[in-house]
């Protein structure tokens, strides 16, 4: 070994050593780089002999036979070069042993996830998504795909900030049940008794009352963006009857039949079209005929609205459409009333009261959407026009629904407001075991109240649900033994102008043994958003929320 080291210096001090050496540093010139100093040759040497030496005493390490054994670190890179196996003793398992890192004990979860996200992303061609996902209240996994920013090639990371456009409506619901706690606002009275300006209604020569309870689950009557009663209550008798024969097929699925597609098989491209149909529901197409997104004139409003009792002004004199309590109409603009109703019944200005709860919740990157202020990370927003060219989003100023769409948010602090709920939602079954753990930010029962579907609604992204208070529930159910079992679950979806967005918490299944020995929240949350409209996502976090849990299950 010292006598290679030796011939290959000896090398560089020969004449033709040297005359190598003039020949290199002409070839460096010639390819325009900055010369090469006098003493360059030296340093190939030095470096020779160091990479020499490494290995050397690597090998004669190697070999000591006085070398202790060396436990394996759990937190190592993958990549490091492992030692032999006899330095490496299994050591015995003891309380101290350290976990396994998050990204490794779910490491098949990720993968899996990923390559679910690659899918649905090339498929409906979405320029990029981002993903983040919690286990039992920690992050375990967060990443961005493709581009939030196509013309200046700026990648999606977790901490790109993207319009989350429905889940506004969840939040929004916090500020409702904060005030309902404090005893500041009564869910069953006439709203008129908060917003004087809204104009008392009837419903076919009739008197009705529209309640907060009512906006809340899109019982009120209160249009969407369709202005045309006759369209909406079309469509809603055209579902009915569809269902009412237990035919319903969305066009999606017959052209996926059409194209050669087995009855039984949908792709998951087919489900999140499908889904995201369903989802914009209140633009009241009629049957067969997809109206284009830019002629939905209040979706892309550009006016700038104030306050929200100014924004009332867009529809507080139509009529309503249902008698309030009669049907489900999902509507935006209810979710606009109700923040006025938040402003009266709190004594703040809407957004001032929930910038209060986003603190709180340490949602430190949600705000308002808004053109002027510099907001680091935001992504640009896309559509697909009529030549299938990928273009950007036409300007709208969302000042009038704020409340029900009009929030920029991350998957971090998407996923802290998912295990805030969950938290309430479980805190009071761990009490009794657990007699120091904090209170949730919504009390047990509040949560409970919010989380259980209501009657006469409809959860239009996933079919087997129904529309509880600002979220869609699905209820545990199993019909069969060893067949399908449905997982209790809630989410909320959104669609808005350039953005896709879903939000899923999927509580742990909990017994008396796993109370005693663990604390809250468990369960998963998963939040995705997406810089593009009209892609269904609920389905896709599902699926994730699942991968995760069968990791944990097998884990644990």
């Amino acid at each position: 070994m010292y006598r290679l080291l030796s011939a290959v210096t000896a090398r560089a001090a020969t004449p033709g050593g040297w005359a190598w050496g003039r020949g290199r540093r002409a070839a460096h010139h010639r390819a325009g780089l900055p010369p090469l100093g006098p003493g360059w040759v030296g340093g190939l040497g030095l470096g020779l002999g160091l990479a020499l030496g490494v290995k050397l005493a690597g090998g004669l390490r190697g070999a000591a036979p006085t070398q202790s054994p060396v436990a394996p670190d759990p937190e190592a890179s993958p990549q490091a070069e492992p030692l032999p196996p006899q330095e490496q003793p299994l050591a015995p398992w003891s309380a101290q042993t350290p976990m396994l890192p998050p990204t490794r004990r779910f490491a098949r979860a990720i993968d899996s996830s990923r390559d679910l996200l690659h899918r649905i992303k090339d498929e409906v061609g979405a320029p990029g998504i981002v993903v983040g996902v919690s286990v039992d209240g920690k992050e375990v996994w967060s990443e961005g795909l493709g581009y939030a920013d196509v013309e200046n090639r700026v990648p999606c990371k977790p901490e790109t900030v993207m319009r989350i456009a429905s889940i506004s409506k969840s939040l929004t619901m916090v500020a409702v049940a904060k005030l309902w706690e404090a005893g500041k606002l009564d869910l069953d009275i006439p709203v008129q008794h908060y917003v004087p300006e809204f104009p008392e209604k009837e419903y076919e020569g009739e008197k009705v009352s529209v309640t907060t309870r009512l906006l809340i689950s899109h019982l009120s009557g209160i249009r969407h963006y369709e202005k045309d009663m006759k369209k909406v209550k079309e469509e809603k008798a055209y579902k009915a009857s569809k269902m009412m024969k237990g035919t319903v097929e969305s066009d999606h699925e017959k052209e996926f039949k059409e194209k050669g597609g087995k009855s039984n098989e949908k792709s998951d491209f087919a489900k999140a079209k499908i889904e995201q149909d369903n989802d914009a529901k209140g633009r009241n197409l009629k049957p067969g005929k997809k109206k284009n997104d830019f002629e939905q004139g209040e979706l892309y409003l550009k006016e700038k609205f104030e306050n929200s009792i100014e924004s009332l002004r867009l529809f507080k004199n139509d009529p309503l459409f249902f008698k309030p309590g009669s049907q489900f109409l999902y509507s935006t603009f209810g979710y606009t009333l109700l923040a006025a109703i938040v402003e009266r019944a709190s004594g703040y200005k809407y957004l001032d009261y929930m910038q209060k709860i986003f603190h709180d919740l340490d949602m430190l990157t949600t705000v308002q959407e808004e053109n002027e202020p510099v907001i680091y990370n935001r992504a640009r927003f896309y559509v697909y026009n009529k030549k299938r060219r990928l273009v950007n989003t036409p300007y709208v100023d969302n000042s009038y629904k704020w409340a029900g769409g009009g929030f920029l948010s991350t998957v971090g602090d998407l996923l802290k407001f998912g295990n805030a709920m969950l938290y309430g939602y479980q805190v009071g079954l761990f009490k009794n075991s657990h007699e120091n753990l904090l209170p949730g930010y919504l009390k047990p029962e509040t949560m409970v109240m919010i989380w259980t579907p209501v009657p006469n609604t409809e959860m239009s992204w996933d079919k087997e649900g129904k529309y509880a208070m600002a979220w869609g529930v699905v209820e545990k159910k199993q019909t069969y033994g060893s067949c399908r079992k449905q997982r209790h679950y809630a989410s909320h979806t959104g669609g808005a102008v350039g953005a896709s967005s879903v939000l899923l918490v999927l509580p742990e299944e909990l017994d008396a043994e796993a109370i005693n020995n663990k604390v809250p929240p468990r369960g998963i949350v998963v939040s995705i958003i997406c810089n593009m409209q009209s892609v269904g996502l609920n389905n896709t976090a599902l699926k994730i929320a699942l991968e995760f849990d069968k990791d944990r299950s097998d884990i644990s």
